[in-house]
């Protein structure tokens, strides 16, 4: 389990979620809770317990129009980063992330940032089962190499397990292995299919029906708030979860125990200093 106090970062992580809430209502943008995030909503009224992070989900013209404008429609100290603003940005989805703080998630990404509230574009997928099938196997491979694009290929030697992380970056920049997994997860236009991708991460399990599943934004409490789900979101949950309102043993609650993180200075403050010494 982590080994700082989870509390104080989920409090930091509402205000990101409802300064998002705020700009979404006034710009006329849709957005979802998604994965542990909408389980806290549905089961515990708020934060999972032990959960560290959050989710949500945006169609991708919503997504897009995040990425042009959010410098205006953000408050500060919130900020939008993705690939599209920011070369540095090591991932294929963007982040909210709250510039008076600092977190390293892990080490080996090389980006520093605040801590955040993860944002997904929702696509289209195919309707076929093996179709999709197809669709998510491309977008695991993607994904792997651009994990493999970060990962030091002599963590294990200089043996064969090098080989492949040397490969991935002859093959590839960071930023084209971003616009093809861009690409790919486009491929199907949320706007004229029947199946919604709510988060591309999850696989098959995201792929839903975009009218009986997702629907419009539906209101749910968080934490005392109101924040926004899916039409159905017992449908999608276990769908992708199973049995979610059981919670998981001990041993498998996922937290990510990020490197580093101090919810007191921010992130370029911490910058400065680095290049100071």
């Amino acid at each position: 389990m982590a080994n700082y106090d989870i509390r104080p970062l989920q409090l930091r992580l509402l205000d990101i979620l409802m300064a998002i809430d705020e700009m979404c209502q006034k710009h006329n943008l849709k957005y979802y809770l998604v994965d542990g995030s909408l389980i806290g909503a549905v089961r515990e009224k708020g934060f999972i317990p032990w959960d560290d992070d959050m989710d949500i989900c945006m169609p991708r013209a919503d997504y897009e129009k995040l990425i042009e404008h959010s410098r205006e429609w953000l408050p500060s100290p919130y900020e939008f980063v993705c690939f599209e603003n920011d070369p540095k940005y090591p991932l294929h989805f963007g982040k909210v992330q709250d510039a008076s703080t600092t977190l390293i998630e892990r080490p080996h990404l090389y980006y520093l940032g605040g801590v955040y509230v993860d944002v997904f574009p929702i696509d289209g997928a195919p309707e076929g089962k093996f179709a999709q099938r197809l669709y998510d196997i491309k977008y695991k491979y993607l994904k792997k190499a651009l994990y493999f694009l970060f990962r030091d290929p002599y963590r294990h030697g200089h043996g064969p397990s090098c080989w492949l992380p040397l490969f991935v970056r002859r093959c590839y920049t960071l930023l084209e292995l971003q616009m093809k997994i861009k690409q790919h997860m486009m491929l199907y236009d949320l706007r004229t299919s029947r199946i919604a991708a709510v988060n591309h991460n999850d696989g098959l399990g995201s792929m839903v029906d975009k009218e009986k599943v997702l629907g419009e934004p539906t209101p749910i409490e968080f934490e005392g708030k109101t924040v926004m789900g899916m039409r159905d979101n017992d449908a999608y949950l276990t769908q992708l979860f199973g049995d979610y309102m059981t919670p998981p043993p001990e041993g498998k609650r996922h937290q990510h125990n990020f490197h580093f993180m101090d919810l007191n200075l921010p992130y370029r403050e911490y910058l400065s200093k680095i290049d100071e010494k």
